[in-house]
């Protein structure tokens, strides 16, 4: 196994030069000029020549690129051109609002995806599997800035139980709080997690609910689970200790897979619930035309989506002892 992760680990660094060149090659097919973003449709031609040559515009695209590759050798992500700091601080202060609410979403769609799709199995044909089935299908077919946008209509507006922009303290910082005999911080950060993290969570567990039923009805029909039954076991023990073990390994797949839109849907989120993270960075530096930002906040996603599916990965061999890694 320690073979097997170190080769994956060998691969960030294909991955990475290949993630910045396609970032960088999408950056200069969109229209606009970072220098003249930064200067207003007014600024003269020599102003613009001058911000140009003093952020290293004017240089090859090429050289700019060899230059980036450089710096991130030497752990540099460039300077952000409007925020007027280095990138990896940009995205040092933004970092932990995104996995806090992405790994919240992501609990809370394991939780709910793999009981909806346990259930559905269990009852099938009958009108607990319907419905399941139904949420799934909502949440597959609606997209996620449209159900945060009913989430706030509802929650926010209608009913004034949660509030609709910002982020709490850290929920680290308020657990501690908590265990201070302080549990003001910590309802107060639940509270305003709690939509972007059902905006983002709910849509995935519709997904992972589906694959969940097909696994656990498959597996339901195996020989083994006939003997399990003919021996007399308690259903509940078949489902939970026999069959679940076997059926969550392709749901396991999926999650890994379903972290990377949950990341991809924190852009919209964040820019609906005004959660200040890597998304709501992201789209200022997109308008913006700041590359380096766009180029370290994409680095950013990619690395965090490929730590997790490599994490999915090691996971197999304990859910099923008979999976080896050559």
């Amino acid at each position: 196994m320690i073979a097997y992760t170190l080769r994956r680990l060998a691969l960030f660094v294909p991955m990475v030069a290949g993630i910045v060149a396609v970032t960088f090659a999408i950056m200069l097919l969109l229209p606009g000029d970072p220098a003249v973003v930064l200067l207003g449709e007014d600024a003269t031609d020599e102003a613009v020549r001058d911000i140009r040559r003093a952020l290293g515009l004017d240089r090859p695209w090429y050289v700019r690129l060899g230059s980036y590759y450089a710096d991130l050798l030497r752990g540099d992500m460039g300077m952000s051109i409007f925020q007027n700091q280095p990138v990896a601080d940009a995205i040092g202060q933004r970092l932990g609002a995104t996995l806090e609410v992405a790994v919240v979403a992501l609990l809370l769609s394991i939780v709910l995806g793999v009981l909806l799709g346990i259930a559905a199995a269990i009852w099938r044909g009958t009108v607990i599997d319907g419905g399941c089935m139904l949420f799934a299908q909502l949440g597959v077919s609606m997209p996620v800035f449209w159900f945060g946008i009913l989430l706030m209509y509802l929650l926010a507006i209608r009913l004034d139980v949660l509030p609709s922009i910002g982020r709490g303290d850290p929920l680290l910082f308020a657990l501690g709080d908590l265990l201070r005999g302080r549990p003001g911080p910590l309802l107060d950060s639940l509270a305003h997690i709690a939509m972007p993290a059902l905006t983002l969570g709910l849509t995935n567990a519709a997904v992972i609910s589906r694959l969940m039923r097909s696994s656990m009805l498959e597996t339901l029909g195996q020989d083994f689970i006939r003997t399990a039954h003919a021996k007399g076991l308690l259903p509940p023990r078949i489902t939970f200790v026999h069959a679940l073990r076997n059926a969550l390994l392709p749901v396991v797949s999926i999650i890994g897979l379903r972290f990377g839109a949950l990341l991809g849907g924190a852009v919209l989120t964040e820019s609906i619930f005004g959660w200040p993270g890597l998304g709501q960075l992201a789209v200022a530096a997109i308008s913006q035309r700041d590359i380096p930002l766009v180029q370290g906040v994409v680095l950013s996603f990619a690395i965090a989506f490929a730590l997790v599916n490599l994490l999915v990965d090691l996971m197999y061999s304990f859910i099923d002892p008979r999976i080896r890694f050559e």
